[in-house]
């Protein structure tokens, strides 16, 4: 089975959560785009419910969908959250942000009850860290940002390895926020929490893609069928 259907047969088993005048953060890359294809069938089949979009691309897919769309001005408090994970850890740690959107994904999620996160089983790791950490900074003083980044990471005895993500075309890339992205490569992360708080200690990073504590459920799709897995 391709990676495409795995991905498909999660976000289909994520549309079983979903109840009728739900309030839903809908996550951003290749697999939330798939839950969203799917839930906009569901909608004009009559389902009620009301999204909140974690980036440009999620919103346009929705629209596209059918899919009715709230902001959290509005509607500041969400039932639900289904989004992809570039690294699903123990204890559903995740690494997210190959998409670009970890900012605004980390808020809608915070916002929500509940983040059910979707995958196939190829993001399931028993170490975080092998897909490089994405690290969302701001533009001013990306400089002194990233050389206070490097030698926190030496104090924590990982590697510097960083580098400032760009488009396709060579282009620096430039999140929906108008900030920047450094990606560390580090190959494992033994301890997410440390590295996370230290991480916020460090003024011109806005955030981070260690998702910690955050996700209640992963769906992972994979050979053998569907995991459910939930922190013990």
């Amino acid at each position: 089975m391709t990676p495409e259907a795995l991905k498909r047969q999660a976000a289909a088993r994520a549309l079983d959560y979903v109840r009728p005048g739900m309030r839903l953060g809908l996550g951003t890359g290749s697999t939330a785009k798939l839950f969203v294809e799917l839930l906009g069938e569901r909608v004009r089949a009559g389902l009620k419910v009301i999204g909140v979009p974690t980036s440009e691309a999620t919103r346009d897919d929705a629209l596209r969908a059918g899919v009715p769309l709230t902001t959290l001005e509005d509607t500041p408090h969400l039932d639900m959250t289904i989004d992809g994970a570039d690294e699903v850890g123990p204890g559903l740690a995740l690494i997210k942000g190959g998409g670009g959107a970890l900012l605004r994904e980390k808020i809608v999620a915070a916002a929500s009850d509940r983040m059910i996160v979707i995958a196939d089983e190829s993001k399931l790791v028993p170490l975080l860290g092998a897909f490089p950490l994405p690290i969302e900074i701001v533009r001013f003083g990306q400089g002194a940002t990233m050389l206070a980044l490097s030698n926190t990471l030496k104090t924590l005895a990982l590697p510097d390895r960083l580098a400032l993500r760009r488009t396709r075309d060579g282009h620096v890339f430039v999140t929906d926020e108008g900030h920047l992205i450094v990606d560390a490569a580090l190959g494992k992360i033994p301890d997410p929490q440390a590295l996370a708080a230290r991480l916020a200690e460090i003024p011109g990073i806005v955030e981070h893609g260690l998702f910690l504590g955050l996700a209640k459920t992963a769906i992972i799709a994979g050979a053998s069928g569907i995991r459910v897995i939930e922190p013990s």
